[in-house]
């Protein structure tokens, strides 16, 4: 297959950096265009491939084949609509979204095929996998709970990692999560609530993202824990993500489905 060209939106943001940095690395994919905000500073700049930076969206869809995005909640749904409009698939990393704005995107998911993940991490998606089966076998005999770190400049609390790791307890126990979720604990809360999934979120320095959840019975504790040193990992599964997309029919796709862990997708590196 000829090398097809990927629209890199947040360019030249934490992550819009290190997708760049991973698309030079790539033999199916290359970058096509770079968005970023009207009025950013680097609009403008020429980046690799002789790509220059713009705001125009709709421009660059036109000469793309897969869009990569991380933006705020706002400025992505915004893209999304245009990339729908012109039918390009889009892999998602934003996080943040409000139920209406989810249920949006799932709306545009029947025009073109979109991967929104929470997190690209392979190991975080084998980690929400071996959370939804360590729920399942457990029961409810042990409590779930959730510890996530981020460096001081993240701006959702608690993050979209933590929240699905929530979600993955839930399901394992065949429960939805909105009904058991606890982010806060302030004062006399009283006694935990049967069935209650805790998230405490930790924010410092410049740490890509630590989450670890524990679940806790009487006498023992099993904890498992994912510890990300930098984001290049998160960039490597998002570029994976925008090559799965390829050829693939309009849907709401998530990055279990592109690894294979919940039917359609394959765990081998370059897999589809």
């Amino acid at each position: 297959m000829s090398e097809r060209r990927a629209l890199v939106v947040g360019a030249l943001g934490r992550m819009g950096e290190r997708v760049r940095a991973i698309l030079a690395e790539e033999k199916l994919l290359r970058l096509g265009a770079a968005l970023e905000a009207p009025g950013h500073p680097g609009l403008g700049r020429t980046l690799e491939k002789g790509v220059r930076v713009g705001d125009d969206a709709r421009a660059a869809l036109a000469g793309c084949d897969v869009a990569i995005v991380f933006a705020v909640p706002e400025a992505t749904l915004s893209f999304l609509r245009q990339a729908a409009e012109a039918g390009v698939p889009c892999a998602v990393g934003t996080t943040g979204f409000s139920p209406p704005q989810r249920a949006e995107i799932e709306g545009l998911a029947a025009r073109i095929p979109i991967v929104l993940a929470a997190n690209f991490s392979v190991a975080v998606n084998v980690l929400f996998h071996l959370v939804r089966e360590t729920s399942r076998l457990l029961g409810a005999g042990y409590d779930g709970e959730i510890v996530e770190l981020h460096h001081g400049a993240k701006i959702d609390a608690p993050s979209g990692t933590a929240l699905r790791l929530g979600t993955a307890i839930a399901e394992g126990r065949e429960e939805t999560a909105e009904k058991h979720l606890i982010l806060t604990r302030k004062g006399e809360t009283g006694a935990r609530p049967a069935g209650a999934i805790g998230i405490q979120a930790l924010r410092g320095g410049d740490n890509p993202g630590e989450h670890t959840v524990m679940f806790v019975g009487r006498g023992e504790r099993l904890e498992l824990i994912h510890r990300a040193a930098t984001r290049d990992h998160f960039a490597r599964g998002a570029v994976r993500a925008a090559a799965w997309l390829l050829g693939r029919e309009p849907g709401f796709y998530d990055m279990e489905q592109v690894l294979g862990l919940s039917g359609g997708g394959d765990l081998r590196p370059g897999g589809s």
